[in-house]
């Protein structure tokens, strides 16, 4: 008999397997969502899947519907696109966006899904999660009409992020990173490109998100006096040194962390999580974010894709996987 589902799983690090799963039956309240595309967040997905999550970042880590525990087995992920088979007439049918694991079908509270818009494409609707840390970054940051912005690291949250703040009124927004083919994304996004060297100086804001030492340490040189660096990375276990000598206090130049983990101190009391998720969504009906997404694969191939990215081949942003029709 075929399982009511089947789910990515990393059975150990740097193995991936698919699983059967047997699914509950939904509840009052619930859900049934059958998948038609989840995305790899390539940068922290291939970081859990290679093993690099610290022991003391073990809960901070956990994704919203993980099953299993680091390094492993742990069935992990949170960007899915699917549409309700069993809900609320007001959901039944439609395309969802849920913080879910890779997986063909799935159960969950009703609370936990968000309507995809009808302007946004479901292939793009993957993209909402980054999107969202995106959304929380330019609320922590809270960057002004005109403001000189650098966006350093081209992966997908620094894309992201650069997206978002290409609608902001004159803002001068460069995107930084050290692939020279990250300059067709800038332009696909509207927004200026620079290799590291070459970038302009002189930033209101910073936002970095390459997950290097040497990005961290670019970032802080490209600020204006009393500028600030909003700090996107997750080193996972890995030590980053700093100079914190030389320019840092003579231009009281300040790095701040943004995590997706809460909502931004500056919205927390207005705004919840489906809100946040909502305002990415809508967000998403802009063309340009199709930029983000570099590839594909059948879910059936998953465990040999993601093994894939994790070796840097090839050098995605999203990685979107597609779902078996019904």
């Amino acid at each position: 008999m075929e399982p009511d589902a089947r789910a990515f799983w990393i059975r150990s690090p740097g193995e991936g397997e698919i699983r059967p799963v047997e699914l509950p039956e939904p509840g009052p309240g619930e859900v049934v969502v059958r998948t038609v595309f989840s995305g790899v967040s390539r940068g922290t997905e291939t970081l859990v899947f290679r093993g690099g999550v610290p022991e003391n970042q073990y809960a901070v880590m956990r994704a919203p519907f993980q099953d299993g525990a680091f390094p492993g087995p742990v069935k992990y992920g949170y960007l899915n696109v699917g549409v309700v088979e069993h809900g609320p007439p007001e959901l039944a049918g439609r395309h969802v966006f849920c913080l879910y694991p890779h997986q063909t079908r799935y159960v969950v509270p009703e609370g936990a899904v968000v309507p995809v818009p009808d302007g946004v494409p479901p292939e793009r609707a993957v993209l909402a999660g980054t999107v969202e840390t995106a959304v929380n970054a330019l609320w922590d940051a809270a960057p002004l009409v005109g403001d000189r912005i650098a966006v350093v690291g081209a992966g997908m949250v620094g894309c992201s992020v650069a997206g978002v703040l290409a609608g902001l009124p004159g803002c001068d927004v460069q995107l930084v990173d050290v692939d020279p083919a990250r300059a067709e994304t800038a332009r696909a996004l509207g927004v200026r490109f620079a290799l590291p060297g070459d970038a302009d100086g002189g930033r209101d804001l910073v936002f970095h998100a390459s997950a290097t030492e040497a990005g961290l340490v670019r970032s802080l040189e490209l600020l204006a006096p009393e500028g600030e660096v909003i700090e996107l990375s997750w080193y996972g276990d890995r030590k980053v040194s700093l100079p914190l000598g030389e320019f840092f206090h003579s231009r009281r130049l300040a790095v701040r962390a943004s995590q997706v983990g809460m909502v931004a101190p500056a919205r927390r009391s207005r705004r919840s999580f489906g809100d946040r998720l909502a305002l990415a969504l809508r967000l998403l009906a802009a063309p340009a974010f199709d930029a983000l997404i570099t590839g594909n694969s059948p879910f059936d191939e998953l465990p040999q894709a993601m093994a894939r990215l994790a070796r840097g081949e090839p050098p995605a942003l999203c990685h979107r996987i597609d779902y078996p029709a019904a």
